[in-house]
C-alpha cells in the first residue's frame, strides 16, 4: 500500500532536488525531537522545586517524571504507528507536535500533584505521534547503508534537547518559576507544527530502496508474530530497554541527588548537566550510527558485540559517579558512562526497520518503543524514586545516592547480556526478513 501524494512525494524528485529534500526533512525532523526532548525533560531540573511545593515523596517524583508520562505514550505507540503505517505521516507528525506543545504549556497551570500529572498524560499523548511514523520516513528517505547515519542526527534531538532543558530549566526555575519555564517551551511548538506541516513533503513509502509495496496492511497478529520470530529484535529491545531504565533514572534523579548530597546551585547544575547529557549522548548518537554504518559490511552482529562491551564499560564510570565524595568529580565523572550507554540508539533503530517488511516498519518501530518505554520510561524513574524513599530512613539525604549506585551497576550487566545474544542472531534474522 502507498498512500504518497505524487505531487509533494520524495519520489518524484532526483539527483540534488533529492538530497535537498531529504536533508531538509531530516533537519526538521530533529529540530522536531528537539523540541520533543526539552518539553519531556525539563522536568527533571524541575522537580527540586516542585517537590518543594508539593511537599511529595521520591515515588511519586518518579511517577510523575516516568509512569504518568508513559502511561498514554507506550500504550498509543502501537495504534498511532499502525495508523502512520496507512496515512500521510507529515500531517500525523503535525498533529502530535501541537498537541504535545499545548499540553506542556498547561503544566505551568497546575494547581496541585494530580493536575501535573494529568498534564504531563496530555505530553505523553501527543509525543507518542512521533517517533514511530518519523523512523519510517527517514527508512523511505534514506537506502539501508546511509540508515543508520540518518538515525544518528534524528537521534541527536534527544541530547539537544536534554541540554536545553536542562539550561533553560534551571535558570526559568531559579529567576523567573518553574510554572513559567513550562509556557515558555510549550507554546512555541504550535508554531513549528505549522512549518512541519506546510513545508516537509511525504516520501513514498520503499522509495529508499525502489520497492513498491501495493500490498494490504499487514495484521497486528502478523506483525507481532514476524517479530516475536526475530530472536534479534527481542533481546535487542530488552537490552535497550534496561539501558534506558538506567538512563531515565540518571537525567531524572541525577539533579536531585547533587542538591541533596553536595548543595549545589540549581542554575549552576542546570548548566554542568545540561552539557554533559546533551554533548554526552550526542556524542554517543553519532558515534553510534556512524560505528553502524562502517562495521554493517563486516556484519551487524560485530556492532552488537561492541554495543554490549559499552554497556559493560559504563558500569566502573556510574559506580564512581554515585561513590565521589566531591561534587566536582562527581558531575564530571557522568560524562563517559552516560555516553557509552547511549550508542546503541541508532544502530539498533535502524536494525529494526530492516527486519520487517514495507507496511511493517512503522508499527515495528512502536513495538519496539512500546517494550523499551515500558521498561525504561515507566519503570525506571519510578523504581528509583522508591528504592531512595526506602533507603531514607538509613540514609537520609544520601538515600537518593545510593539507589542511582544500585541501579546504575546492578541493570547495565543484564542489559549487555541481551546485546550479546542479539548479536547471535541478528544476521539471520536480517536475511529472513529479505525472502
Amino acid at each position: 500500500m502507498n498512500t504518497a501524494n505524487p505531487a509533494t512525494s520524495v519520489a518524484s524528485a532526483n539527483g540534488a532536488g533529492l538530497v535537498a529534500v531529504r536533508r531538509y526533512a531530516l533537519t526538521l525532523l530533529t529540530l522536531v525531537y528537539v523540541l520533543n526532548f526539552v518539553d519531556r525533560q525539563i522536568l527533571a531540573i524541575l522537580l527540586p522545586a516542585i517537590k518543594e511545593e508539593f511537599l511529595v515523596g521520591d515515588a511519586v517524583l518518579g511517577a510523575l517524571s516516568g509512569t504518568a508520562f508513559a502511561l498514554f505514550y507506550v500504550t498509543l505507540g502501537v495504534p498511532i504507528a499502525r495508523l502512520a503505517d496507512r496515512v500521510n505521516r507529515r500531517n500525523l507528525i503535525s498533529a502530535a507536535i501541537g498537541v504535545w506543545s499545548l499540553m506542556t504549556a498547561v503544566c505551568g497551570l497546575a494547581a496541585n500533584i494530580w493536575h501535573l500529572a494529568l498534564a504531563r498524560i496530555g505530553v505523553g499523548v501527543g509525543e507518542a505521534g512521533l517517533s514511530p511514523p518519523a523512523y519510517s520516513m527517514i527508512a523511505d528517505y534514506y537506502p539501508p547503508e546511509k540508515r543508520a547515519g540518518a538515525m544518528g542526527i534524528y537521534s541527536l534531538g534527544i541530547s539537544i534537547g536534554i541540554l536545553l532543558a536542562y539550561l533553560a530549566g534551571g535558570w526559568i526555575a531559579q529567576n523567573i518559576g518553574w510554572r513559567e519555564a513550562f509556557f515558555i517551551v510549550g507554546l512555541p511548538g504550535i508554531l513549528l507544527a505549522l512549518v512541519f506541516r506546510f513545508t516537509v513533503r511525504e516520501p513514498a513509502r520503499g522509495a529508499s530502496e525502489n520497492i513498491h509495496d501495493e500490498s494490504a496492511q499487514p495484521a497486528m497478529g502478523d506483525v507481532l508474530r514476524a517479530l516475536w520470530r526475530r530472536r534479534s529484535f527481542i533481546h535487542m529491545s530488552t537490552g535497550a530497554g534496561l539501558s534506558t531504565f538506567v538512563a531515565y533514572a540518571v537525567i531524572n534523579f541525577t539533579p536531585s541527588f547533587v542538591v541533596r548530597s553536595f548543595d549545589a546551585s540549581i542554575v549552576q547544575l542546570g548548566l554542568y548537566l545540561g552539557l554533559i547529557f546533551g554533548i554526552g549522548s550526542g556524542l554517543a548518537y553519532f558515534l553510534g550510527g556512524r560505528m553502524a554504518d562502517s562495521l554493517g559490511g563486516q556484519g551487524h552482529g560485530r556492532t552488537l558485540r561492541v554495543i554490549a562491551w559499552s554497556m559493560l564499560a559504563s558500569v566502573l564510570f556510574f559506580a564512581f559517579t554515585y561513590g565521589a565524595t566531591s561534587v566536582q568529580l562527581s558531575v564530571a565523572s557522568l560524562f563517559i558512562p552516560f555516553m557509552v550507554q547511549n550508542v546503541y540508539l541508532a544502530p539498533v533503530l535502524a536494525l529494526v526497520q530492516g527486519l520487517v517488511s514495507l507496511g511493517m516498519r512503522a508499527v515495528a518501530g512502536a513495538v519496539f518503543l512500546l517494550i523499551v518505554n515500558s521498561i525504561g520510561l515507566a519503570l525506571g524513574p519510578l523504581l528509583t524514586g522508591a528504592l531512595s524513599d526506602a533507603l531514607a530512613p538509613s540514609f537520609g539525604a544520601e538515600s537518593m545516592r545510593y539507589a542511582l549506585l544500585a541501579v546504575c551497576t546492578l541493570i547495565m550487566p543484564w542489559s549487555a547480556w541481551h546485546f550479546w545474544r542479539a548479536s547471535r542472531t541478528i544476521e539471520s534474522d536480517l536475511e529472513s526478513a529479505r525472502r
